[in-house]
């Protein structure tokens, strides 16, 4: 069962929707709570065992972090892990993407080091898989590192990854979206605001470039890159009107606790208080 791959028919006919891809289809449109809603039933009324049940899990977890419930989202991966490895084995791949989206999750925490330890050895592991999951895998769990880097204040670190990883993914996708923004954060890290400026505008063309149905939850993102970069330049009302797009944006898409909607609301404050 793949986890993310659409289930509707290419005849024009549509496929009758089990409960799981009902949720993740809300999922998908950004109605979070809905989703969260809909895969917390399936998750009830199934075995920890059955493969359903555990995907269901997944996409409770992702959903309540997508809502900024960040801590609670950690505690619905910790149910998922053990019903993953059961249904799927460790090595498989959608077990190991469960692992690298929690390591998301541990980063808007706060928590860097264990963000940085579970990417590294996703990343390591997957890298020896085949395949394009596998591939796109490695590709997630480095830009996993490369958020928890910057947010070390490693950025040149940071920096070599991001290139690393552009250069080994090169689709016009949104994994190179948000790599190239993980580029951007660490190039305004080292005060190389030109650099960073540029990645951002390259980003953004890119964001624009994609299917409607893959841009929303990075809008904020692109915005808060052009946004630092130009408060590092110095201009500071461009940079203001970026920030509180980026706010307005990670607000609709995520709620006010999202760490996100926390970042722009700081960056406008920082703004604001200089």
């Amino acid at each position: 069962m793949k986890l993310f791959r659409s289930r509707s028919r290419d005849d024009g006919t549509r496929m009758t929707r089990t409960p799981v891809a009902e949720a993740k289809a809300l999922y998908e449109a950004g109605r979070y709570a809905e989703a969260e809603a809909e895969a917390r039933a399936v998750a009830r009324s199934r075995s920890r065992d059955d493969e359903y049940g555990a995907v269901a899990l997944f996409i409770a977890a992702i959903a309540t972090g997508a809502q900024g419930r960040h801590a609670e989202s950690i505690v619905t991966y910790d149910e998922a892990m053990p019903a993953f490895r059961r249904a799927f084995g460790a090595n498989h791949w959608l077990t190991m993407k469960l692992r690298s989206d929690r390591a998301q999750q541990l980063a808007s925490m706060g928590r860097y080091a264990e963000c940085e330890a579970e990417c590294v050895a996703v990343a390591e592991a997957a890298s020896r898989g085949a395949g394009p999951d596998m591939a796109n895998l490695t590709a997630a769990a480095r830009n996993g590192l490369i958020f928890a880097l910057n947010a070390q204040g490693r950025h040149q670190e940071a920096e070599t990854l991001a290139r690393e990883a552009l250069a080994a993914h090169r689709a016009p996708d949104r994994t190179s979206l948000v790599l190239r923004l993980g580029l951007a954060r660490s190039l305004n890290g080292q005060a190389r605001h030109e650099d960073a400026l540029a990645e951002a505008q390259g980003a953004d063309e890119l964001y624009r470039a994609l299917p409607e149905s893959q841009r929303h939850p990075d809008k904020g993102a692109v915005e808060l890159a052009h946004a630092t970069a130009l408060l590092g330049l110095h201009r500071a009302p461009e940079a203001r009107r970026q920030a509180a797009a980026a706010h307005h944006a990670c607000l609709t898409s995520f709620g006010p606790e999202h760490s996100r909607t926390v970042e722009a609301q700081t960056l406008l404050d920082r703004i604001d208080g200089s």
